[in-house]
């Protein structure tokens, strides 16, 4: 992988990881696009731990709720508690909506890795997003805010995450979805949905980090892999604030188009091919 390839798929990463239209499928079909001869492997670790530049935009754009909702976890805790704050309920919330998505990658984790490789499964998967956006707007009601947020809200939300495992299924957008069935509005649902990535995205990049290290030439290729990160970072901060701000207004069905039109894409090129 070239620097300007990694940079490229930075962008891309940036863009669409909290964009409802999946930046897992985007790393993998647009190498196949443009025709990239890329390693499978590494192009897998890359995609993974290009994610920690996202991570550190997410963390940056929430800080304050963060240190807020850690500060009250701790203090519940410390006084026995742990339910009686907003602000400490949403941590509990959070470690709940995590669970579902940790115990699934467990057991996939291998089909996961080979439907990275799979440009063609991975543009079916898109579908599968754009369904769910649709079945969000049809079917969400928009009537409740955080401040109603309960455990089963948290619940809903971590099952429909464990889904975005597979590429093309879109975290932001699956989450998203889950929310607005539990009746929240579009706003709400996607700044509790940026909220959760936190956990797993650090649990996967921890994992990813360990198998990287062990990854023959993993150290010649990190100026490659800071380059995507940083390019992640940048982009995925800006997007935040975008997609906060046109939820507020806008439906999600532009971004169900989107993901039927490219996964179509995908697929007459395959067939071309």
């Amino acid at each position: 992988m070239s620097l300007l390839q990694a940079i490229i798929l930075g962008i891309i990463q940036g863009l669409t990881e909290f964009l409802p239209v999946s930046s897992s499928a985007h790393l993998v079909i647009t190498p196949y696009l443009l025709n990239w001869k890329l390693d499978p492997q590494f192009a897998f670790t890359f995609d993974v731990l290009v994610q920690d530049g996202t991570l550190v935009a997410v963390i940056l754009y929430f800080w304050k709720d963060l240190w807020q909702i850690a500060k009250a976890f701790v203090l519940g805790l410390v006084q026995r508690k742990p339910f009686a704050d907003e602000q400490s309920r949403l941590g509990w919330y959070l470690i709940l909506a995590t669970i579902p998505a940790g115990l699934f990658g467990l057991f996939v984790k291998p089909y996961v890795e080979a439907a990275f490789a799979s440009a063609i499964a991975t543009a079916l998967f898109l579908f599968v997003t754009a369904a769910f956006l649709l079945t969000a707007e049809r079917w969400g009601k928009r009537s409740r805010d955080l401040s109603h947020f309960d455990w089963k809200d948290a619940l809903v939300m971590g099952l429909f995450q464990a889904l975005a495992i597979f590429p093309g299924v879109s975290r932001s957008g699956s989450t998203i979805t889950g929310g607005m069935l539990r009746q929240l509005d579009r706003r709400s649902a996607a700044r509790f949905s940026f909220l959760m990535s936190v956990p797993v995205m650090i649990a996967a990049g921890a994992l990813e980090t360990v198998d990287a290290l062990q990854m023959p030439g993993f150290i010649s290729a990190l100026p490659v892999i800071l380059a995507g990160f940083l390019a992640a970072g940048v982009v995925g901060f800006l997007s935040i604030h975008w997609l906060l701000s046109f939820l507020q207004k806008r439906s999600l069905t532009a971004f169900a188009i989107y993901c039927v039109a490219f996964g179509a894409l995908t697929l007459v090129v395959a067939l071309l091919r």
